[in-house]
């Protein structure tokens, strides 16, 4: 059973170009990086870390990779269809927001069992692109928390 605690993690360049993945399960559904904790243990950053890499083969890590923590949560309802992953009665998730600034647009390996495509974005058309309301907010952040990435 997943853990309702997760990450959102907006892959960006210096030029504030977002890169969004395509589900697979949900062909038209475009998004940033997700993932639920592997324990309720396991720190934020580390489950950040790990699913950029898992999603893409990013390593957040690398030198000039930025992974910057935005201190920024959503509480949102679980849509229906993926409440079967969660515990009987788990209707809502906890995200932590972060930031994973990179030098430039990259082809990323993704994960075909979780996505099927790929597109870098201007910030603005990437937060319009997004299914998910609370990712496409998380997008509209990055003028404020981007910038400090590119400094």
């Amino acid at each position: 059973m997943k853990i309702p605690q997760s990450v959102l993690v907006v892959i960006h360049t210096p030029a504030m170009e977002v890169l969004l993945i395509e589900r697979a399960d949900a062909p038209g559904f475009w998004q940033s990086v997700t993932g639920s904790k592997d324990t309720e243990a396991e720190p934020f950053e580390i489950t950040a870390s790990r699913e950029v890499f898992e999603e893409t083969g990013l390593d957040a890590n690398a030198p000039h990779h930025l992974l910057s923590d935005w201190a920024l949560e959503n509480v949102y309802e679980i849509y229906p269809q993926w409440r079967y992953r969660y515990a009987p009665g788990v209707t809502h998730n906890t995200e932590h927001l972060f930031g994973l600034c990179i030098p430039e647009a990259v082809h990323v390996q993704l994960s075909p069992r979780e996505h099927r495509d790929q597109v870098w974005l201007p910030w603005r058309e990437a937060a319009e692109k997004c299914f998910s309301p609370s990712n496409a907010e998380a997008i509209a952040w990055l003028p404020r928390f981007g910038g400090l990435a590119a400094r």
